[in-house]
C-alpha cells in the first residue's frame, strides 16, 4: 500500500471482537505515474481488496493538493471484483492525487476506509510558434539591387512569448502571375530570436519566411510582404 493507512469506524472496531472481517486496502494502482500525451487520454485501474463481510465499496480520486478541493469528480467505471477504471487527460490536474476507498456492510454502514497516493504527468505538445514583424525591403527596389529581410521567431511559453535561439528560417519568394514558392535566403535566429537575410532583386513579387519546426517547436510561417522591382524604363 502507497501511502495509505487502513482507518476502521467504531462499528467496525467493536465488530472486531467477534471476528467479523471488514478489511479494506487498496492494493494497487496503476500505471503510477498516470502520464498522459497530448490530445489523448490514459486509463489508470485501480485495485482494492476487501474482507468478506463488506457488501459494497466506494472509489473516489481528487487532487492532494488542498488549493484544488474543488476539482470536478472523475468518473470511476466499476469493474467486476472491486476494480475501477479511471481515464485522465490533458486537462486535469498534474501532480500528487488521492485514491479513497470507503467499504460499507449489509445495512448501508461504513465500516472501513484506505486512501493511497499516486501522481498524473501530462506530456508537454510542441509549443507554438509565430514569426513576427516580418519584413522585405525597401518595398520598390531597381532590378539587381538588394532586397533585406528581417524578422524575429517567437515560442508560447507560461510567461508569454519569447525569442527562439539558434534556429534556422527561410525565406520564400513567389514572382508575380506564378503560384510557385522558390528558397531564396536563410539565417539562424540570434539570441533573441531575430533573423536577417538578403537576396537579390529580380522581379516584382511575395515574400514570406518559414519555420520548419523540430521536435519541441511548431513549425509556422510569417505574414506575407511584397516587393515591387523595376527596370531603368520604370519612372513614377
Amino acid at each position: 500500500m502507497v501511502g495509505g493507512a487502513m482507518l476502521v469506524s467504531g462499528a467496525g472496531a467493536a465488530s472486531a471482537a467477534t471476528k467479523a472481517d471488514t478489511r479494506l486496502y487498496i492494493r494497487d494502482i496503476s500505471p503510477n505515474p498516470v502520464v498522459v500525451q497530448p490530445g489523448s487520454e490514459t486509463t489508470a485501474y485501480f485495485n482494492v481488496g476487501a474482507g468478506r463481510d463488506v457488501e459494497r465499496v466506494e472509489l473516489s480520486v481528487a487532487p492532494a493538493s488542498q488549493n484544488f478541493r474543488t476539482f470536478r469528480a472523475k468518473d470511476a467505471k466499476d469493474l467486476e471484483g472491486w476494480r475501477w477504471a479511471i481515464g485522465f487527460n490533458e486537462n486535469d490536474y498534474e501532480g500528487k492525487w488521492k485514491a479513497t476507498a470507503v467499504a460499507f456492510d449489509e445495512d448501508g454502514k461504513e465500516v472501513a476506509t484506505d486512501s493511497a497516493f499516486f501522481s498524473v504527468d501530462i506530456e508537454e505538445g510542441k509549443a507554438a510558434t509565430v514569426i513576427s514583424r516580418f519584413d522585405a525591403g525597401p518595398s520598390k527596389v531597381r532590378k539587381g539591387k538588394s532586397i533585406y529581410f528581417s524578422g524575429t521567431l517567437l515560442e508560447k511559453e507560461r510567461r508569454g512569448w519569447d525569442g527562439v535561439r539558434g534556429e534556422r528560417v527561410h525565406v520564400y519568394y513567389q514572382a508575380n502571375g506564378s503560384s510557385a514558392w522558390k528558397w531564396v535566403a536563410s539565417d539562424y535566429t540570434d539570441r533573441r530570436g531575430k533573423f536577417y537575410a538578403k537576396t537579390k532583386a529580380y522581379k516584382s513579387g511575395t515574400f514570406r519566411a518559414v519555420y520548419n519546426g523540430d521536435s519541441e517547436l511548431e513549425g509556422t510561417k510569417s505574414r506575407t510582404d511584397y516587393v515591387r522591382v523595376y527596370g531603368p524604363w520604370w519612372r513614377r
